[in-house]
């Protein structure tokens, strides 16, 4: 184990390079993502909207029906 001032260099190097292979595999799939929407654009879908649909499609149901009743509050509450 080598160390150098009291870091284990080797474990460290670890890390470092497992985030550095995580943050490439993001960048191709968010290129991927990009892309994606990019052909959903030009079929004549509104991307803003998709992008929504996915992140309520992530939520857990219940927790899903809560923001959608919140959202209705203030809604109703703002007049609009």
């Amino acid at each position: 184990m080598v160390q150098t001032a009291g870091v284990e260099v080797d474990r460290l190097r670890s890390f470092v390079e497992r985030i550095e292979q995580l943050e490439e595999e993001r960048a191709v799939l968010n290129a991927d993502i990009r892309s994606i929407m990019s052909e959903a654009r030009s079929a004549g879908f509104d991307t803003k909207t998709i992008r929504r649909v996915v992140r309520l499609r992530r939520l857990d149901p219940s927790d899903r029906m809560q923001e959608e009743q919140l959202l209705e509050v203030y809604t109703r509450a703002l007049d609009l």
